[in-house]
């Protein structure tokens, strides 16, 4: 019984309340404490005005070589992928009507210069020299038309880049019989923004590269600025081209052009300062105030270099802004800056 007493006591003690003294101790984190902060000075620095864009090479005239009138092929000289110089003979129609018209010409040169002749004798008189002489020109025309209507050349120097006939065929007015790319240069067209219209101008350098010629740079520069913006993209044209000596771009390759705009003096913050605000494209920073409260400011960002921002407009050179710990704050929320 005595010990039956004892452990009944015993649980009695240990189910009964504990001592606060013994339990061990957490503590709690301040909800009213200011949160801790990182800051950073907005700085004064040079920042590079350059700006990437996409485009397609393209060739820097395209022409399509056809008679002006309907003939049979006689001859066929080159192929798809040859390199062709201006004058060069692509290909030759029916000479039947150049032939004919070459002989009256002849003729009429002949009677010309016996003319001339008579003329200066006195034997015809002034009027009658005129009109052999108006007839020669004519067939003169007639010939070097036909001449060049049938002796098919290059008018300038390039890649052939589509033969649609082969030798005796009837060329009937539909497709060019040769098409014939210049290459050396190749030209793009780039869209710039107009925020950057009275920034760029002719004679600016642009590097390329071209997905299809990975660790290939190559140099141009702007040649033509077009007169009109895109009233949907606010985009107008600038025309690049490359002298493109090695024939290594080619037409329809996809590109990245960089204009290089120079170079300003702009307030720069670190890119974690600059918060996006939900739902729409203005940007904010917190700038700590000297009583330690973070305002809430509206800027306007420039170019993303590296790790920065260029601030357009906003802050002040030397103003503090947060860079850490800032994300959930409030505009007037009370901060602590971390040393």
């Amino acid at each position: 019984m005595m010990m039956g007493a004892t452990l009944c006591a015993l649980l009695c003690v240990s189910c009964g309340p504990r001592n606060s003294a013994s339990a061990p101790a957490f503590p709690m984190a301040d909800p009213n404490a200011a949160p801790v902060v990182s800051v950073t000075a907005a700085t004064r620095q040079l920042v590079p005005q350059d700006a990437v864009y996409s485009a397609t090479v393209q060739a820097n005239a395209v022409n399509n070589i056809a008679p002006l009138a309907s003939g049979r092929i006689q001859k066929l000289n080159v192929e798809v992928g040859d390199f062709v110089s201006a004058g060069q003979v692509l290909a030759e129609m029916d000479r039947v009507q150049l032939d004919q018209t070459e002989l009256r010409l002849r003729n009429d040169e002949t009677e010309l210069a016996r003319v001339k002749q008579l003329l200066a004798e006195g034997g015809v008189s002034q009027s009658d020299y005129e009109a052999l002489e108006l007839a020669f020109k004519v067939s003169k025309s007639s010939y070097d038309n036909l001449l060049e209507n049938t002796i098919l050349r290059a008018p300038v120097g390039g890649v052939v880049s589509a033969r649609n006939y082969d030798r005796g065929d009837l060329f009937s007015m539909g497709q060019p019989i040769y098409t014939v790319q210049q290459i050396t240069p190749v030209k793009l067209l780039i869209p710039i923004s107009e925020t950057d219209y009275t920034r760029v101008k002719r004679g600016d350098k642009v590097s390329l590269t071209a997905d299809a010629l990975p660790g290939k740079t190559f140099t141009g520069s702007i040649v033509r600025l077009y007169p009109t913006m895109d009233a949907a993209t606010h985009t107008f044209n600038a025309e690049v081209r490359v002298a493109n000596t090695d024939r290594e771009l080619r037409p329809g390759m996809y590109a990245r052009a960089t204009v290089d705009f120079g170079a300003r003096e702009s307030i720069v913050v670190p890119d974690a300062a600059v918060l996006k605000q939900q739902g729409s494209g203005q940007r904010n920073v917190f700038v700590l105030q000297p009583d330690n409260t973070a305002e809430l400011r509206l800027v306007s960002v420039g170019r993303h270099v590296g790790a920065s921002y260029e601030i357009l407009s906003g802050l002040e050179e030397g103003e503090q802004v947060l860079t850490g710990g800032h994300t959930s704050l409030k505009a007037g929320d009370k901060v602590e800056v971390r040393q």
